[in-house]
């Protein structure tokens, strides 16, 4: 049973709500007294939802929404060659999307755009084909290289340069993979590049 006096239009904050508890409390306006809302009941009563799509109170509890999902996974599904990649970015394109969870990976691109600020994971595995030389491999957050792989085994002739983070991600900041040396012959669903929103902050 709700009490009338629990102050009108969204000025209230929605606040607790206690798993297998029988009681929730909601602070009025003035955030000055508790009032007991009887019953299980979760209440919120904010209408300012944050950009991500979450509810956010001041005192800092977000309820996020179904649409705060964000996935991505490509591959290169078929055998690139080094003419195929911008002579100016040297951005390694793929060509076919598993995954694409809030379609935010332009795959005309390859490049992911963050719809929200976060923490988000990344990983690639990128494969030379046939090719004695060095490949480097950066993951670029807008134009900054944050990590970097290379393989570099002159008696392989099949290697992949790998690896992964976490990264705190502004909103719209672009990530993507970038052929820095060598160049990147081969593909066949060998090379994959994924990320995730682990979490919106």
């Amino acid at each position: 049973m709700v009490p009338a006096r629990c102050p009108g239009p969204c000025a209230i904050l929605a606040l607790v709500l206690l798993l297998g508890c029988d009681v929730a409390f909601c602070l009025g306006q003035n955030e000055s007294e508790p009032i007991v809302l009887e019953g299980k009941c979760l209440v919120v009563c904010d209408s300012n939802p944050s950009s991500d799509g979450a509810v956010t109170s001041s005192l800092g509890i977000s309820v996020r929404s179904a649409g705060a999902k964000v996935a991505f996974s490509a591959v290169r599904g078929t055998n690139h060659e080094p003419s195929d990649m911008s002579n100016t970015s040297m951005t390694i394109y793929f060509d076919q999307v598993l995954v694409n969870i809030g379609n935010h990976f332009d795959l005309k691109a390859s490049v992911f755009q963050a719809p929200r600020r976060g923490i988000y994971s990344f990983s690639f595995h990128v494969v030379k084909v046939y090719n004695r030389q060095t490949i480097q491999v950066n993951l670029m957050q807008n134009d900054y290289p944050v990590i970097s792989a290379f393989a570099g085994d002159q008696d392989v002739t099949r290697e992949a340069a790998s690896n992964g983070v976490l990264l705190m991600v502004e909103r719209e900041d672009r990530v993507s993979l970038k052929l820095e040396r060598g160049t990147l012959m081969g593909g066949w669903k060998y090379s994959t590049f994924s990320g995730f929103l682990v979490f919106p902050l």
